[in-house]
C-alpha cells in the first residue's frame, strides 16, 4: 500500500488531538472533540474544516471557459466572472467521473476544484479534449482549502476584514491579515454543510498561519475545528452527493437527482447523448432519502426491501445517525419499477435486522446557505 498523503497543516491536527483515517489517498482528521459536538457547532454557531486534500486544476488560454463549457455538464455561460458553479465531469455512458466546483475567473481562465482521488482523471480527460492553446495544469499542492461553515461565519469573515456580504457561489480574491503577515486568499461563499459558509483558499505554504487565524476566530465565536466525521453527517442531512457513494462512473446525474447541474440545452458536453437518452426514457433507479422510524441506523451498502420479507428494491449509498434529528438517516438508490414514492415505508436490512424507514426527498433538515 502506498503511503498516505498529508495536507499542509498535519502538525496542527496532531496538536489538536485529532483522530485520523484514510480518505481519497489522504490521511484526514476525522474528529477532534467528537463528531456530534462538531456537527452541532456548525449547525448552531460555526466550525472550520481543513479540506486541503481537494484537488485544484487550472484551465487557461484563449477560449478556456468555452472549452470547459463544452466538456463539463453545467452551463458555464449562465454565470459571469467572479462566480463559481457546481458541475460534473461525465464519461460517454453518462456516469460521473467526478463532481466539482468551477470558478470562472475570466473567459481565458477557469479554476477547478475536483475531489482528491479523481483530480488526475479529470485533468487527463480535459487534456485529451483540449484544443490547441488551452492548457490544463494540475495545481493540487499549490493551494490549501479551509471551509468556514455555520450561521456565525459572516461575522467571522467581517471581523477578519474578509468579504462576507456576497451572493451565494460568488468569490473574491482578498488578503488576510494574520500575526505572521498578510496572505492572499480566494474566498468563495459556498460549502458542503447546508449552512451559510465560505471556502477560503490560501497558498499551500501559507496554510499554517491562515488556519491559526481562522481557528482563533472560530473559537472566539463559540465554535471549533471540525473533521471528516462531521462533514459527512452534515452533508448527509442535506442529501448532498459524495462521489463514490451517490455519484460514480456507474451512477448518472439523472439517477442521483443532480440533473439541475446539467445544461440540457447545450450542444456539447461529455456524456451528453447518453444522458439525454436516459432522461427521455426515465432512469431505472433514483436517489431517495430514508428516515428511520424504528431504532437503528442504516449504513452504506445495506439492502432496501419493499417490506418485511419483501423483494429487494434498492441499496443504501450512505447512512448515518443524524445529530440534528436524533435518528438514523440514509440515502439510497431505489428501483423506479418498484413504484416507491415519498411517504412510503420500506425496510432496510441492517445486519439481518429489519429497520423500518420512511421514504423522503432530501434534504432532511432545512438549508440555510
Amino acid at each position: 500500500m502506498s503511503q498516505l498523503l498529508a495536507g499542509p497543516i498535519a502538525d496542527r491536527h496532531v496538536a489538536l488531538g485529532a483522530t485520523f483515517a484514510e480518505f481519497g489517498g489522504w490521511n484526514m482528521p476525522v474528529s477532534y472533540a467528537g463528531t456530534v459536538a462538531e456537527h452541532n457547532a456548525v449547525r448552531e454557531k460555526i466550525g472550520v474544516f481543513d479540506v486541503s486534500h481537494l484537488g485544484k486544476a487550472l484551465v487557461s488560454g484563449p477560449g478556456a471557459a468555452d472549452f470547459v463549457n463544452s466538456a463539463l455538464t453545467n452551463d458555464l455561460a449562465k454565470i459571469g466572472p467572479g462566480k463559481a458553479q457546481y458541475t460534473l465531469c461525465c464519461n460517454e455512458s453518462g456516469g460521473v467521473v467526478d463532481d466539482l466546483i468551477a470558478y470562472l475567473v475570466s473567459g481565458d481562465e477557469v479554476f477547478l476544484i475536483p475531489n482528491a482521488a479523481n483530480t488526475a482523471s479529470v485533468v487527463e480527460l480535459l487534456r485529451v479534449a483540449a484544443p490547441q492553446g488551452v492548457e490544463i495544469t494540475d495545481r493540487h499542492r499549490e493551494f490549501a482549502v479551509f471551509a468556514v461553515q455555520g450561521p456565525r461565519s459572516p461575522e467571522l469573515l467581517a471581523g477578519l476584514g474578509l468579504p462576507a456580504d456576497m451572493e451565494y457561489m460568488a468569490f473574491v480574491d482578498a488578503d488576510l491579515n494574520t500575526g505572521d503577515g498578510r496572505f492572499p486568499v480566494r474566498v468563495c461563499r459556498t460549502g458542503y454543510t447546508g449552512e451559510r459558509g465560505y471556502e477560503i483558499l490560501p497558498r499551500w505554504d501559507d496554510a499554517g498561519p491562515v488556519f491559526d487565524t481562522l481557528l482563533d476566530g472560530v473559537r472566539a465565536l463559540g465554535g471549533q475545528a471540525a473533521g471528516l466525521g462531521a462533514r459527512d453527517t452534515l452533508r448527509t442531512e442535506m442529501g448532498y452527493a459524495l462521489h463514490g457513494h451517490e455519484l460514480s462512473t456507474e451512477i448518472t446525474p439523472v439517477q442521483a437527482r443532480t440533473s439541475w447541474a446539467v445544461g440540457w440545452n447545450k450542444p456539447q458536453f461529455f456524456g451528453r447523448d447518453a444522458l439525454l437518452a436516459e432522461k427521455e426514457a426515465g432512469p431505472v433507479r433514483r436517489l431517495y432519502g430514508l428516515r428511520a422510524t424504528g431504532r437503528g441506523v442504516p449504513r452504506a451498502d445495506c439492502t432496501v426491501l419493499a417490506g418485511p420479507g419483501g423483494a429487494q428494491i434498492g441499496l443504501c449509498t450512505s447512512g448515518t445517525f443524524s445529530p440534528t434529528l436524533k435518528q438514523g438517516i440514509a440515502l439510497a438508490l431505489l428501483d423506479t419499477s418498484s413504484g416507491v414514492r415519498k411517504g412510503d415505508e420500506v425496510i432496510v436490512d441492517v445486519r439481518g435486522r429489519d429497520l423500518p424507514c420512511e421514504v423522503v426527498i432530501p434534504p432532511f433538515v432545512p438549508s440555510h446557505v
